[in-house]
C-alpha cells in the first residue's frame, strides 16, 4: 500500500468478534465505492479484547489496512484513538470510535471529497441503530444478536450496503434527521493536523467505553476556530447490537447519568450540542427517503430536539 494515503481511518473493537468483520469489510474496496487502496488506509485497534482475534480479519480486507493489539488497555478506548492518530500515514484522519458500526458504500469516496473542498474541514455523518428502534428501546423489548441477523439476511446484505436504512432508525444523538443539529458523528473526518490541535480525544474520560468522550470531539471539534463543518447526505453509520454499556441499559442503568456527569466535571458546565449550521454534500438514496420526511418534518417549529445519546 501506499505510505502516503490521503486519508486513515482509525476503528477501535473491543471484544466485537461478531460485529467488528462487518464494520471492517464495509470500509474496505470490495465494499466501497470509487475508490481505492492507494487513496485511504484503515488502521485498526483492537483495545484490549478478552481473546483478540481481529488481526487476520483485519489484514484480510485488504493491503491498506492495519492491525494494532493493545494489551494493556484502558477501560475508555480515547487513549487508542490518540494512538491510532499517531499512527496515521494520511494527511487526513476518518476517526470510527466504536468499531460495531457498518458503514455505507459512499461513505469513503465522500468523506475524501468533503475533506478536498476545504483547507480545515470537519465531516461529520449521521448514526442509525440496526432495528425498529433504538438499542435502548429495542434491547430491552428482546431485540439481540439473533434477531438483527435475520435482519441482515433478510436485505441480503453486504449486497446493497444502502439497504441498511430499511431496517434501522436514527440513533438519539441524530435523532432529528439530516436538517437538525446532531450531538455527535460516529465516522468524523478532518485534517490530521487538526486533530493533534485538538489534542485528539481527552484520555481523562475513564468510563468504560468512554462515556460521552465522542460526543465531546464533535463539539470540540465544531467549536474550532477556522473549520468549515460539512455533513454528509445519504452516508452513515449503523450500530451492532453487541452488549455495549452505551446501549445496553439493563446492564448498567445510571451510564448516561455518570456519563454526563463526568463531562460536567471536566468542563465545568452541562453538555450541549453543538448549534453550528453545516454544508451538505451529498445525495439521499431512496432507500433513506423516509428519514428524509421526518428530517423535514422535524424542522416544523412544534418539534423538539432528541436526546443525545
Amino acid at each position: 500500500m501506499t505510505r502516503n494515503p490521503d486519508l486513515s481511518i482509525i476503528v477501535i473493537v473491543y471484544n466485537m468478534s461478531r460485529e467488528a468483520p462487518r464494520t471492517l469489510h464495509s470500509l474496505s474496496t470490495a465494499y466501497q465505492e470509487g475508490v481505492d487502496e492507494d487513496s485511504y488506509e484503515v488502521i485498526v485497534i483492537e483495545n484490549g479484547s478478552d481473546h483478540p482475534g481481529i488481526g487476520t480479519v483485519a489484514i484480510r480486507q485488504g493491503s491498506n489496512f492495519r492491525y494494532h493489539y493493545i494489551e494493556d488497555a484502558n477501560q475508555s478506548p480515547a487513549a487508542a484513538m490518540n494512538r491510532g492518530i499517531r499512527m496515521a500515514h494520511g494527511r487526513h484522519v476518518g476517526l470510527l470510535v466504536d468499531g460495531a458500526r457498518i458503514v455505507t458504500p459512499g461513505m469513503v469516496k465522500m468523506a475524501l471529497l468533503g475533506l478536498s473542498l476545504f483547507p480545515r474541514a470537519i465531516v461529520s455523518t449521521l448514526a442509525w441503530h440496526l432495528g425498529p428502534k433504538t438499542q435502548m428501546q429495542s434491547v430491552a423489548e428482546g431485540y439481540d444478536a439473533d434477531v438483527e441477523d435475520a435482519l441482515l439476511d433478510s436485505i441480503g446484505w453486504p449486497t446493497n450496503g444502502y439497504d441498511l436504512f430499511t431496517i434501522s432508525a436514527l440513533a438519539g444523538s441524530s435523532a432529528n434527521g439530516f436538517f437538525r443539529p446532531i450531538a455527535e458523528s460516529n465516522a468524523l473526518f478532518m485534517p490530521r493536523l487538526v486533530a493533534e490541535e485538538l489534542g485528539g480525544f481527552d484520555e481523562r474520560f475513564a468510563l468504560p467505553g468512554g462515556g460521552v468522550v465522542n460526543l465531546d470531539l464533535y463539539e470540540r471539534s465544531c467549536a474550532l476556530p477556522g473549520t468549515t463543518l460539512v455533513t454528509l447526505l445519504g452516508e452513515g453509520t449503523f450500530h451492532q447490537v453487541h452488549g455495549g454499556v452505551a446501549t445496553n441499559r439493563a446492564q448498567d442503568s445510571d451510564y448516561e447519568q455518570r456519563a454526563f456527569a463526568e463531562y460536567a466535571q471536566l468542563r465545568g458546565r452541562s453538555f450541549q450540542r453543538p448549534e453550528r449550521e453545516p454544508i451538505y454534500l451529498g445525495s439521499i438514496p431512496d432507500q433513506a427517503l423516509p428519514f428524509l420526511a421526518s428530517s423535514l418534518r422535524a424542522l416544523e417549529p412544534s418539534n423538539g430536539g432528541g436526546e443525545p445519546t
